[in-house]
């Protein structure tokens, strides 16, 4: 069971929910892949005007738990504003801590990161910060009182998997708090290996959305975070410069 602060979910899987290419489709992978977190772009809704376009609209809310997130913001001082926003609207307290530090790589901003998830701790929030896989920012965030952390696997988008596994696995090591891989998941060769080294769930948008297929890959996903953790849970044998012979070899009659 994967523990957010005071929430509990059976999912290890969290979507997104944008760039799909009709409600039909988004609604249908989001089913199969039976997340129980959605997460979306505050500032890519009108939270406050109901006869604008929702993208959600399409969904039974009702299912999911909602996490708003602070995409586009580029200060601590944007994203607190963004996720105060999401709260007076009552979508929910939990909130995706995102500050982009630069346009190319679309890589955040670990100073102003680190001051938005502390401040928006202090306001009493759920704080879920999207972080580069720096073990010494991690910490950091965990000490600030972030209730779960969010490293990237590579750029958002990307779709170039694990560029890190060591920076993940430690930063997996010492966290006392879940820690989510979010971001350049590709394939879910990728979700199960983020999951067999440790991490407790996985957030992914693009490599659904943006699947051939994203009904089937929604469903591949969900199965790939499942089997990652049985994985992780049952212990990989250890690997070996030479061969063993898989049948035993003593009390043999010849």
């Amino acid at each position: 069971m994967l523990i957010i602060g005071d929430k509990k979910f059976n999912s290890r899987l969290l979507l997104g929910t944008g760039k799909y290419p009709d409600f039909v489709t988004q609604k249908e992978a989001v089913n199969v892949s039976e997340t129980e977190i959605l997460t979306f772009s505050v500032r890519r809704m009108n939270v406050f005007e109901p006869s604008q376009p929702n993208f959600l609209e399409k969904l039974d809310l009702q299912k999911y738990s909602l996490l708003p997130n602070t995409a586009g913001a580029k200060t601590a001082e944007e994203a607190v504003r963004t996720a105060k926003l999401a709260k007076a609207s009552g979508l929910c307290d939990m909130v995706k801590v995102e500050v982009i530090g630069c346009d190319k790589t679309l890589l955040p901003d670990p100073i102003e990161t680190l001051k938005a998830t502390e401040e928006l701790v202090k306001e009493g929030f759920t704080v879920l910060p999207y972080t580069s896989d720096d073990v010494v920012l991690a910490r950091k965030l965990e000490e600030v009182g972030a209730h779960a952390i969010m490293p990237g696997a590579s750029p958002i988008g990307s779709g170039q998997g694990i560029i890190n596994p060591l920076n993940l696995s430690v930063i997996i090591e010492q966290a006392n708090v879940p820690v989510i891989v979010d971001a350049g998941i590709g394939s879910p060769a990728d979700a199960a290996m983020a999951m067999e080294i440790g991490a407790e769930g996985v957030l992914l948008n693009t490599a659904v959305s943006g699947a051939k297929d994203p009904i089937k890959m929604a469903e591949a996903m969900k199965l790939a975070v499942i089997s990652g953790r049985l994985g992780y849970e049952a212990g990989r044998i250890g690997k070996k410069r030479y061969a063993t012979a898989s049948s035993p070899m003593e009390g043999i009659s010849v």
